[in-house]
């Protein structure tokens, strides 16, 4: 079955298994199947060679991710035109190695001084928009239950309507922008809601268009499934044989902060391998975007939005490539922003409406902080201790003014672990131990009660 027939198959047939099954296309048994042409292969294959001198046909298997009838039938090909030969042959029809004549060596040469890729084979440009299409988040059903965010977030982030606000944005796969002060985990709010994005999705290795290759997997951000998830998908791997040049995943979460410019939006052709490289737009598909400290960026925000907006929208990004050629990509995730500074003195009343969701990230309510310094002591495993707590909310925060932050119960704790450990003791929630935590965090703000300048100097 090609890649084309494959994804001409009807979802609904497929509807039953699709929770177990990973959504990968049958392996390709023949050239045409892959959907590459000849001559792809081929460069591969010499370029594979070359590196290695004399290469068994199941290392060729293991490296390019094509199957060993795909690679006979191009290496027949290669032997027919002189560039490969068989070196050695063992008992069984597999069991075989090869190796680049003369006139193959020197034009896998050339095929390398182009082009110095020599991972796994691409799949098609068309192919991958089918894949992305056939995943979307948006096509999921169910999507999201309020019972599923709550078990996420639990009472952490549980300021008035914030449950609310954000499943209905996350439900419905458009943007959201939460905003608020510096300390009010909005970055940790928006990862926590990336782990909401159930489900299994494939992602290739690369993607050929024309004669251009992409790299888009990246195991950074497209991690293997979760551990209750594994067990099934070996087991539906194991039951068939499956395209390997696609890797079965969780739905990538890819951050982008203060470091973003215009350039990164863009493919990046590197000379070294003569490939290009995916923006986060790109590797985010089928997941989320994550673009963090919005108005930091080395691109304006307005600047950034209106490069985004309309391809969210369309589901379809325009990538240029190197000669001026523009290239149609899907762009399919959901797009998340967080940024400290007010939205209003950001962008205008035009671009904010673009954005579906605005949803404020302040300081907690005391009960919402109250558990989340309780899940933390529980994370770094720091013994509990509600008095202690109480002189946290009385006399340090309200004595100080400074607001219930989402990251100061974590912030304090780890600096309780540190002076702990530096002293060669066990960390303990104490009245001593949170001040001298508490100061060493806001000195600049103030001086413990009963201390003036001379004293401490």
């Amino acid at each position: 079955m090609s890649e084309a027939e494959y994804f001409a198959v009807d979802s609904h047939a497929r509807a039953a298994d699709a929770a177990l099954m990973p959504p990968l296309p049958p392996q390709p048994k023949t050239l045409r199947e892959t959907g590459l042409e000849r001559q792809m292969v081929v460069e591969l294959i010499a370029k594979a060679v070359l590196l290695g001198g004399k290469t068994h046909l199941s290392a060729l298997n293991t490296r390019l991710r094509l199957s060993i009838n795909v690679l006979r039938e191009v290496l027949d090909f290669m032997v027919g035109e002189q560039m490969a030969e068989v070196a050695w042959r063992g008992e069984s029809d597999i069991d075989v190695q090869y190796q680049l004549t003369g006139a193959g060596k020197q034009r896998a040469a050339v095929f390398m001084e182009r082009c110095a890729y020599t991972g796994p084979a691409p799949v098609t440009l068309d192919a991958y928009r089918a894949m992305v299409a056939r995943q979307s988040w948006r096509a999921q059903q169910p999507r999201l239950a309020s019972d599923d965010l709550a078990a996420v977030l639990g009472d952490a982030h549980a300021g008035p309507g914030m449950l609310d606000m954000v499943g209905a944005a996350l439900y419905s796969g458009r943007s959201l922008l939460l905003y608020g002060p510096s300390g009010s985990g909005k970055s940790t709010l928006a990862r926590q809601l990336g782990q909401l994005l159930h489900g299994l999705v494939a992602i290739p290795y690369a993607i050929v268009a024309g004669h251009e290759i992409i790299q888009l997997y990246d195991a950074s951000e497209h991690l293997p499934p979760a551990a209750q998830h594994l067990h099934h998908a070996r087991q539906a791997m194991e039951r068939r044989s499956t395209d390997i040049r696609w890797v079965l995943c969780q739905r990538p979460l890819v951050q982008a902060g203060a470091e973003l410019d215009a350039g990164m939006l863009e493919l990046r052709h590197d000379a070294s391998s003569g490939c290009y490289q995916a923006p986060p737009q790109l590797r985010a598909n089928n997941g989320m975007l994550l673009l963090d400290d919005l108005g930091r960026q080395r691109i304006g925000a307005p600047q950034l939005l209106t490069r985004l907006m309309q391809p969210l929208a369309l589901g379809s990004d325009q990538l240029g490539l190197q000669g001026g050629l523009k290239l149609g990509v899907p762009f399919d995730s959901v797009l998340v922003l967080a940024g400290n500074l007010p939205p209003a003195r950001l962008l205008d009343a035009a671009l904010l409406r673009r954005i579906a969701y605005k949803v404020p990230v302040g300081p907690l309510p005391d009960t919402a902080y109250r558990a989340l310094f309780r899940q933390q002591c529980r994370v770094l495993g720091v013994a509990f201790d509600e008095p202690v707590l109480g002189y946290l909310l009385q006399q340090l925060h309200g004595a100080s003014g400074q607001p219930l932050l989402a990251s100061t119960p974590r912030a304090l704790l780890e600096r309780i672990n540190d002076f702990a450990g530096f002293a060669g003791c066990e960390a303990r929630l104490t009245v001593a131990a949170l001040e001298q935590a508490w100061y060493s965090m806001f000195a600049p703000c103030g001086l413990p009660a009963g201390q003036s300048d001379e004293q401490i100097a």
